[in-house]
C-alpha cells in the first residue's frame, strides 16, 4: 500500500513538472515573432476613423460589400483626385485627413489617386502606407504612364515643375472612370478646413468646364515669353477673352465636357509649341491659361489661399490674404513639413501641423 501511494506521489511530481515545461515553452513560443511575418512600419499614425452622420445619403455598394466599378457611378459619392509621389507623400496624408475631418460625409468621398513608378516608391508602397494611415479610406490608384507627357516637357525655372506627374491634371479625364462626370483636383501642399461638398457642388454654367478662384489682378503676361506675345498667331489666341490668372492646384472639373471637347489634345497642342519655341514660363500652368483663360468659373478665394509656400526663387514666409479661408495652399517654394522638421517654420505653417499623421523621422519611403 505504501509502495502504491509513494509511487503515485512520484507520478504526480513528474506531471507537474512536464506541465511547467510545456507551460514554459508555451510561453516562449507566443512571445516570439512569427517568422514568416514581416512587420510593416508606414512611419504614420493611423487617422481617426471617420463616419457620416445621419443626415449623409448612403452610398451604394457591390453585392460582395465593396465599392466596385459601378458604384463609383453613385450620385452621392464626392470624387477627389491628387497625385502620389514619395517626396510630397506627407502633404497628401495630411490634405486627405483635413479633408475627411472637416467633411459632413466622409464615407461618401472618394479619392482617385494617380501613382508613378518613378517617384522613388512604386504605386503599391505609396497605396499601402496611405491604406495604412486610413484602413476605411475609398480610394483608387492609378499608374500614371509618364512616356506620354515626358516627350512633352520644357525645363522651367523651378525642377519641381518638370516632373512629369505635375502634368497629370491634364490627364485625369482619360485615367478615371467615365461614368464620373466631376471632380474635385487638388494639389499634395494643401489643407481644407471647410466641408469639401461645398466646393464639389459649386455651378459650372454654360459651357464653363472648370472652376476655380480668380485673380483678374495678376498679370498673366509674366507667364509667356516675347517669342509668344511677338507672334500674334499666338498672343492672338487670348483675343475677345478677359483671360485671369488662376492657380490649378485646386479645380472643379466637368470631366464629361472635358472629353466632349477633347481639352487633353488642346493643352498637349499647346506643349509641343513650348518645347519647339519656348513660349512661356512655369511647367504646367500657362498651357491651362491659353486654354481656358476667360473662360473659368470663379468660385470665392476662400477656396485657395495659395502661395503660403513663398515664391519660387526665395523661400519667404507669407501671410494669409484677409477674409475666410477654406483651404491653405503652400504653392511655392518652401513646404510645411520640410520647414517644420529644418526648425525655421513659417507662423502660416502651425497650421498645418495638427493634420501631420507622420511619426517615424527616421523612416525611409525608398
Amino acid at each position: 500500500m505504501l509502495e502504491y501511494q509513494s509511487t503515485k506521489q512520484m507520478l504526480r511530481v513528474v506531471l507537474f513538472v512536464f506541465l511547467l515545461l510545456v507551460s514554459a515553452e508555451a510561453i516562449r513560443l507566443s512571445s516570439e515573432k512569427p517568422r514568416n511575418i514581416i512587420e510593416f512600419d508606414s512611419g504614420y499614425s493611423e487617422a481617426s476613423d471617420y463616419r457620416n452622420g445621419e443626415q449623409c445619403v448612403p452610398r451604394l455598394m457591390s453585392k460582395a460589400g465593396e465599392y466596385d466599378s459601378l458604384s463609383l457611378c453613385d450620385p452621392a459619392i464626392v470624387h477627389v483626385a491628387m497625385t502620389l509621389d514619395s517626396e510630397y507623400l506627407r502633404g497628401s496624408v495630411a490634405a486627405i485627413n483635413s479633408i475627411l475631418r472637416h467633411a459632413s460625409c466622409p464615407e461618401n468621398i472618394f479619392f482617385h489617386f494617380i501613382a508613378s513608378s518613378s517617384s522613388g516608391s512604386s504605386p503599391v508602397q505609396l497605396t499601402r502606407i496611405v491604406s495604412s494611415a486610413f484602413p476605411s479610406l475609398n480610394f483608387k490608384a492609378y499608374p500614371f504612364d509618364e512616356g506620354r507627357v515626358k516627350a512633352l516637357i520644357s525645363s522651367s525655372i523651378r525642377k519641381a515643375l518638370d516632373n512629369p506627374l505635375n502634368y497629370a491634371r491634364s490627364y485625369l479625364a482619360e485615367i478615371i472612370e467615365q461614368c464620373v462626370d466631376r471632380v474635385v483636383y487638388l494639389d499634395s501642399d494643401v489643407i481644407v478646413v471647410d466641408d469639401i461638398q461645398k466646393l464639389w457642388s459649386v455651378s459650372l454654367s454654360g459651357s464653363r468646364i472648370i472652376a476655380a478662384p480668380e485673380y483678374c489682378h495678376v498679370d498673366i503676361g509674366k507667364y509667356f515669353t516675347g517669342e509668344f506675345w511677338s507672334d500674334s498667331g499666338l498672343s492672338g489666341d487670348f483675343q475677345g477673352r478677359k483671360a485671369c490668372y488662376f492657380n490649378t492646384g485646386v479645380m472643379v472639373i466637368d470631366l464629361g465636357k472635358w472629353r466632349k471637347g477633347n481639352y487633353t489634345k488642346k493643352i498637349e497642342n499647346w506643349m509641343e509649341i513650348q518645347r519647339e519655341r519656348r513660349i512661356y514660363h512655369l511647367g504646367s500652368l500657362p498651357p491651362f491659361l491659353l486654354v481656358f483663360g476667360g473662360e473659368v468659373e470663379g468660385i470665392d478665394h476662400r477656396w485657395n489661399q495659395h502661395g503660403l509656400g513663398g515664391d519660387n526663387i526665395v523661400n519667404s514666409c507669407r501671410k494669409l490674404h484677409p477674409g475666410p479661408v477654406s483651404l491653405l495652399h503652400w504653392s511655392g517654394k518652401g513646404k510645411p513639413w520640410v520647414r517644420l522638421d529644418e526648425g525655421r517654420p513659417c507662423p502660416v505653417d502651425h497650421l498645418w501641423k495638427p493634420y501631420d499623421l507622420y511619426t517615424s523621422p527616421n523612416f525611409s519611403r525608398q
